[in-house]
Protein backbone atom coordinates (compact mmCIF):
# COMPACT_ATOMS: atom_id res chain seq x y z
CA UNK A 1 0.00 0.00 0.00
CA UNK A 2 2.91 2.34 0.71
CA UNK A 3 4.06 2.15 -2.91
CA UNK A 4 0.64 3.06 -4.34
CA UNK A 5 0.48 6.48 -2.71
CA UNK A 6 3.51 7.97 -4.52
CA UNK A 7 2.19 6.59 -7.84
CA UNK A 8 -1.24 8.09 -7.21
CA UNK A 9 0.34 11.41 -6.28
CA UNK A 10 2.45 11.38 -9.44
CA UNK A 11 -0.62 10.55 -11.56
CA UNK A 12 -2.58 13.39 -9.96
CA UNK A 13 0.29 15.83 -10.56
CA UNK A 14 0.67 14.78 -14.21
CA UNK A 15 -3.07 15.00 -14.74
CA UNK A 16 -3.29 18.47 -13.24
CA UNK A 17 -0.35 19.64 -15.37
CA UNK A 18 -1.85 18.26 -18.57
CA UNK A 19 -5.26 19.78 -17.89
CA UNK A 20 -3.63 23.10 -17.07
CA UNK A 21 -1.71 23.09 -20.36
CA UNK A 22 -4.86 22.28 -22.35
CA UNK A 23 -6.69 25.17 -20.70
CA UNK A 24 -3.71 27.44 -21.43
CA UNK A 25 -3.65 26.38 -25.09
CA UNK A 26 -7.38 27.13 -25.33
CA UNK A 27 -6.77 30.77 -24.44
CA UNK A 28 -4.60 31.35 -27.53
CA UNK A 29 -5.74 32.27 -31.05
CA UNK A 30 -5.30 29.38 -33.45
CA UNK A 31 -2.27 30.76 -35.28
CA UNK A 32 -0.35 31.34 -32.04
CA UNK A 33 -1.55 27.99 -30.70
CA UNK A 34 -0.23 26.18 -33.76
CA UNK A 35 2.95 28.28 -33.68
CA UNK A 36 3.72 26.91 -30.23
CA UNK A 37 2.96 23.44 -31.58
CA UNK A 38 5.46 24.00 -34.38
CA UNK A 39 8.06 25.06 -31.79
CA UNK A 40 7.43 21.79 -29.92
CA UNK A 41 7.87 19.99 -33.24
CA UNK A 42 11.24 21.65 -33.79
CA UNK A 43 12.35 20.37 -30.39
CA UNK A 44 11.31 16.87 -31.44
CA UNK A 45 13.36 17.37 -34.61
CA UNK A 46 16.49 18.67 -32.87
CA UNK A 47 16.59 16.55 -29.72
CA UNK A 48 17.00 12.73 -29.98
CA UNK A 49 13.71 11.12 -28.91
CA UNK A 50 11.49 8.12 -29.57
CA UNK A 51 8.98 10.09 -31.67
CA UNK A 52 11.68 10.93 -34.20
CA UNK A 53 13.21 7.45 -34.18
CA UNK A 54 9.88 5.67 -34.70
CA UNK A 55 8.74 8.15 -37.35
CA UNK A 56 11.97 7.64 -39.26
CA UNK A 57 11.52 3.86 -39.24
CA UNK A 58 7.91 4.10 -40.42
CA UNK A 59 8.74 6.53 -43.22
CA UNK A 60 11.47 4.22 -44.50
CA UNK A 61 8.81 1.51 -44.88
CA UNK A 62 6.08 3.71 -46.33
CA UNK A 63 8.19 5.72 -48.79
CA UNK A 64 11.12 3.55 -49.91
CA UNK A 65 11.31 5.36 -53.26
CA UNK A 66 12.00 8.78 -51.76
CA UNK A 67 15.57 9.97 -51.56
CA UNK A 68 17.15 10.29 -48.12
CA UNK A 69 16.86 14.07 -48.37
CA UNK A 70 13.17 13.90 -49.33
CA UNK A 71 12.38 11.48 -46.52
CA UNK A 72 14.29 13.63 -44.04
CA UNK A 73 12.23 16.67 -45.05
CA UNK A 74 9.00 14.68 -44.70
CA UNK A 75 10.15 13.51 -41.26
CA UNK A 76 10.75 17.09 -40.18
CA UNK A 77 7.35 18.28 -41.40
CA UNK A 78 5.62 15.37 -39.69
CA UNK A 79 7.19 16.27 -36.34
CA UNK A 80 6.07 19.89 -36.73
CA UNK A 81 2.52 18.64 -37.23
CA UNK A 82 2.86 16.29 -34.26
CA UNK A 83 3.55 19.29 -32.05
CA UNK A 84 0.38 20.95 -33.32
CA UNK A 85 -1.68 17.86 -32.48
CA UNK A 86 -0.76 18.50 -28.84
CA UNK A 87 -1.55 22.21 -28.68
CA UNK A 88 -4.79 21.85 -30.68
CA UNK A 89 -6.29 19.92 -27.78
CA UNK A 90 -7.00 23.34 -26.28
CA UNK A 91 -9.38 24.52 -29.01
CA UNK A 92 -10.76 21.02 -29.68
CA UNK A 93 -11.60 20.34 -26.04
CA UNK A 94 -12.51 23.85 -24.84
CA UNK A 95 -13.82 26.13 -27.58
CA UNK A 96 -17.59 26.60 -28.10
CA UNK A 97 -19.24 25.55 -31.36
CA UNK A 98 -19.53 29.17 -32.48
CA UNK A 99 -15.74 29.48 -32.40
CA UNK A 100 -14.56 26.01 -33.45
CA UNK A 101 -16.91 24.97 -36.26
CA UNK A 102 -16.29 28.01 -38.51
CA UNK A 103 -12.63 26.96 -38.66
CA UNK A 104 -13.66 24.17 -41.05
CA UNK A 105 -13.20 26.29 -44.17
CA UNK A 106 -13.89 23.70 -46.85
CA UNK A 107 -15.52 20.29 -47.18
CA UNK A 108 -14.57 17.95 -50.01
CA UNK A 109 -16.68 14.91 -50.77
CA UNK A 110 -19.78 16.26 -49.02
CA UNK A 111 -21.91 14.41 -51.55
CA UNK A 112 -20.62 11.11 -50.10
CA UNK A 113 -21.76 12.07 -46.62
CA UNK A 114 -25.10 13.40 -47.89
CA UNK A 115 -25.74 10.13 -49.74
CA UNK A 116 -24.80 8.11 -46.65
CA UNK A 117 -27.15 10.06 -44.36
CA UNK A 118 -29.95 9.89 -46.94
CA UNK A 119 -30.01 6.11 -46.67
CA UNK A 120 -31.51 6.42 -43.19
CA UNK A 121 -28.99 4.01 -41.69
CA UNK A 122 -26.21 4.53 -39.21
CA UNK A 123 -22.99 6.08 -40.52
CA UNK A 124 -19.57 4.82 -39.38
CA UNK A 125 -16.74 7.24 -40.14
CA UNK A 126 -13.27 5.73 -40.36
CA UNK A 127 -10.92 8.47 -39.17
CA UNK A 128 -7.21 7.59 -39.12
CA UNK A 129 -4.63 9.45 -37.02
CA UNK A 130 -4.08 12.21 -39.54
CA UNK A 131 -4.48 15.97 -39.28
CA UNK A 132 -6.77 17.32 -36.55
CA UNK A 133 -8.69 14.17 -35.65
CA UNK A 134 -9.87 15.63 -32.34
CA UNK A 135 -11.48 18.54 -34.20
CA UNK A 136 -13.03 15.98 -36.53
CA UNK A 137 -14.94 14.33 -33.69
CA UNK A 138 -16.19 17.64 -32.35
CA UNK A 139 -17.36 18.79 -35.78
CA UNK A 140 -19.29 15.56 -36.42
CA UNK A 141 -20.94 15.48 -33.01
CA UNK A 142 -22.18 19.03 -33.47
CA UNK A 143 -23.95 18.11 -36.72
CA UNK A 144 -25.22 14.58 -36.04
CA UNK A 145 -26.43 12.46 -33.11
CA UNK A 146 -23.22 10.60 -32.29
CA UNK A 147 -21.75 7.87 -30.14
CA UNK A 148 -17.98 7.43 -29.95
CA UNK A 149 -15.80 4.77 -28.40
CA UNK A 150 -12.88 6.00 -26.34
CA UNK A 151 -9.86 4.33 -24.80
CA UNK A 152 -9.31 5.43 -21.17
CA UNK A 153 -6.09 7.49 -20.96
CA UNK A 154 -2.96 6.26 -19.23
CA UNK A 155 -3.34 9.08 -16.70
CA UNK A 156 -6.57 8.14 -14.95
CA UNK A 157 -7.15 11.59 -13.46
CA UNK A 158 -7.60 13.02 -16.98
CA UNK A 159 -10.43 10.67 -17.99
CA UNK A 160 -13.39 12.66 -16.67
CA UNK A 161 -11.92 15.87 -18.11
CA UNK A 162 -11.50 14.22 -21.52
CA UNK A 163 -14.96 12.64 -21.57
CA UNK A 164 -16.62 15.92 -20.60
CA UNK A 165 -14.69 17.79 -23.31
CA UNK A 166 -15.44 15.32 -26.10
CA UNK A 167 -19.12 15.03 -25.22
CA UNK A 168 -19.90 18.73 -24.76
CA UNK A 169 -21.47 19.06 -28.24
CA UNK A 170 -23.89 16.23 -27.49
CA UNK A 171 -21.91 13.09 -28.32
CA UNK A 172 -22.24 10.01 -26.14
CA UNK A 173 -18.94 8.37 -25.18
CA UNK A 174 -18.55 4.66 -24.52
CA UNK A 175 -15.36 2.98 -23.26
CA UNK A 176 -13.65 0.38 -25.42
CA UNK A 177 -15.04 -2.68 -23.68
CA UNK A 178 -17.79 -5.19 -24.49
CA UNK A 179 -20.52 -2.96 -23.12
CA UNK A 180 -19.19 0.04 -25.02
CA UNK A 181 -19.18 -1.87 -28.30
CA UNK A 182 -22.76 -2.97 -27.66
CA UNK A 183 -23.78 0.65 -27.08
CA UNK A 184 -22.08 1.62 -30.32
CA UNK A 185 -23.90 -1.05 -32.33
CA UNK A 186 -27.19 -0.01 -30.75
CA UNK A 187 -26.50 3.60 -31.70
CA UNK A 188 -25.66 2.71 -35.31
CA UNK A 189 -28.83 0.62 -35.57
CA UNK A 190 -30.73 3.72 -34.43
CA UNK A 191 -29.34 5.56 -37.50
CA UNK A 192 -26.85 7.61 -35.49
CA UNK A 193 -23.25 8.44 -36.41
CA UNK A 194 -20.06 7.08 -34.98
CA UNK A 195 -16.36 7.30 -35.75
CA UNK A 196 -13.47 4.99 -35.09
CA UNK A 197 -9.69 5.26 -35.44
CA UNK A 198 -9.08 2.33 -37.82
CA UNK A 199 -5.28 2.37 -37.58
CA UNK A 200 -4.99 1.64 -33.86
CA UNK A 201 -3.14 -1.50 -32.81
CA UNK A 202 -5.91 -3.93 -31.77
CA UNK A 203 -3.64 -6.09 -29.63
CA UNK A 204 -3.07 -9.80 -29.94
CA UNK A 205 -6.74 -10.87 -30.00
CA UNK A 206 -8.52 -8.01 -31.74
CA UNK A 207 -7.14 -8.26 -35.22
CA UNK A 208 -5.24 -9.99 -37.99
CA UNK A 209 -2.07 -9.15 -39.90
CA UNK A 210 -2.62 -7.20 -43.12
CA UNK A 211 -0.32 -5.26 -45.42
CA UNK A 212 0.14 -1.60 -44.58
CA UNK A 213 2.43 0.04 -47.12
CA UNK A 214 3.54 -3.45 -48.06
CA UNK A 215 4.50 -4.60 -44.55
CA UNK A 216 2.33 -6.73 -42.22
CA UNK A 217 0.72 -4.78 -39.39
CA UNK A 218 -1.78 -5.88 -36.78
CA UNK A 219 -5.10 -4.54 -38.06
CA UNK A 220 -8.42 -4.40 -36.22
CA UNK A 221 -11.36 -6.61 -37.16
CA UNK A 222 -13.77 -4.50 -35.10
CA UNK A 223 -14.65 -2.30 -38.08
CA UNK A 224 -15.97 -5.13 -40.25
CA UNK A 225 -17.83 -6.64 -37.29
CA UNK A 226 -19.52 -3.32 -36.47
CA UNK A 227 -20.64 -2.92 -40.08
CA UNK A 228 -21.97 -6.49 -40.29
CA UNK A 229 -23.88 -6.25 -37.00
CA UNK A 230 -25.38 -2.80 -37.56
CA UNK A 231 -25.82 -2.69 -41.36
CA UNK A 232 -24.39 0.83 -41.35
CA UNK A 233 -22.90 2.94 -44.12
CA UNK A 234 -19.15 3.60 -43.86
CA UNK A 235 -16.76 6.25 -45.16
CA UNK A 236 -13.25 7.46 -44.49
CA UNK A 237 -12.76 11.01 -43.20
CA UNK A 238 -9.76 13.32 -42.79
CA UNK A 239 -9.59 16.74 -41.11
CA UNK A 240 -6.62 18.33 -42.88
CA UNK A 241 -4.79 21.15 -41.09
CA UNK A 242 -4.39 24.32 -43.15
CA UNK A 243 -1.23 26.46 -42.78
CA UNK A 244 -0.78 29.65 -40.75
CA UNK A 245 -3.81 29.20 -38.52
CA UNK A 246 -6.25 29.36 -41.42
CA UNK A 247 -8.31 26.46 -40.08
CA UNK A 248 -9.09 23.04 -41.50
CA UNK A 249 -10.27 21.27 -44.64
CA UNK A 250 -12.55 18.25 -44.24
CA UNK A 251 -12.33 15.33 -46.65
CA UNK A 252 -14.83 12.50 -47.02
CA UNK A 253 -13.35 9.56 -48.94
CA UNK A 254 -15.08 6.41 -50.22
CA UNK A 255 -14.33 3.05 -48.63
CA UNK A 256 -14.03 -0.23 -50.52
CA UNK A 257 -16.97 -2.59 -50.09
CA UNK A 258 -14.47 -5.25 -48.93
CA UNK A 259 -14.05 -3.33 -45.65
CA UNK A 260 -17.31 -5.06 -44.61
CA UNK A 261 -16.22 -8.54 -45.77
CA UNK A 262 -16.89 -11.48 -43.46
CA UNK A 263 -13.40 -12.70 -44.39
CA UNK A 264 -11.30 -10.95 -41.75
CA UNK A 265 -8.15 -10.91 -43.88
CA UNK A 266 -9.93 -9.42 -46.88
CA UNK A 267 -11.60 -6.79 -44.69
CA UNK A 268 -8.36 -5.84 -42.92
CA UNK A 269 -6.46 -5.49 -46.20
CA UNK A 270 -9.19 -3.21 -47.60
CA UNK A 271 -9.22 -1.18 -44.38
CA UNK A 272 -5.48 -0.55 -44.61
CA UNK A 273 -5.74 0.45 -48.26
CA UNK A 274 -8.32 3.03 -47.21
CA UNK A 275 -6.00 4.37 -44.51
CA UNK A 276 -3.23 4.66 -47.12
CA UNK A 277 -5.59 6.67 -49.33
CA UNK A 278 -6.29 9.00 -46.40
CA UNK A 279 -2.56 9.46 -45.77
CA UNK A 280 -2.12 10.46 -49.42
CA UNK A 281 -4.26 13.55 -48.69
CA UNK A 282 -1.51 15.00 -46.45
CA UNK A 283 1.35 12.55 -45.78
CA UNK A 284 3.18 14.95 -43.48
CA UNK A 285 0.15 15.13 -41.16
CA UNK A 286 -0.04 11.42 -40.38
CA UNK A 287 0.98 10.17 -36.93
CA UNK A 288 4.19 8.47 -38.07
CA UNK A 289 5.40 8.37 -34.45
CA UNK A 290 2.92 5.55 -33.74
CA UNK A 291 4.41 2.04 -33.69
CA UNK A 292 2.12 0.66 -36.38
CA UNK A 293 4.33 -2.39 -36.97
CA UNK A 294 4.78 -3.47 -33.37
CA UNK A 295 4.70 -7.20 -32.57
CA UNK A 296 5.28 -8.45 -36.16
CA UNK A 297 4.37 -12.01 -37.18
CA UNK A 298 7.00 -14.78 -36.84
CA UNK A 299 9.79 -14.44 -39.35
CA UNK A 300 9.28 -10.69 -39.89
CA UNK A 301 11.86 -8.26 -38.55
CA UNK A 302 10.83 -5.89 -35.77
CA UNK A 303 11.85 -2.55 -37.26
CA UNK A 304 11.71 -0.83 -33.86
CA UNK A 305 14.30 -3.00 -32.14
CA UNK A 306 16.99 -0.44 -32.76
CA UNK A 307 14.77 2.20 -31.07
CA UNK A 308 15.33 2.69 -27.38
CA UNK A 309 11.64 3.03 -26.68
Amino acid sequence: MAKKQPIQNEQAWLGATLKGLIVLFSWLPLRLNQGIGIAIGYLLWWIPNSNRRVSEKNLQVAFPNLSDAQRKQLLKRSLLHLGQVTTELGPAWRWPQSKLLPLVKEVRGQELMDAAVAQGRGVLLLAPHIGAWEVNGMYMSALHPSTFLYRPPNIASVESFMVKARSRYGAKLAPTDVRGVRDLIKSLKASHLSAILPDQDPGERGGVYAAFFGRPARTMTLVSKLIQKSDCVFLFVVMERLPKGQGFRLHYLPAEAEVASDDENVAAAALNRGVEACIAVAPEQYLWSYKRYRKPPPGVEDIYKSSKN
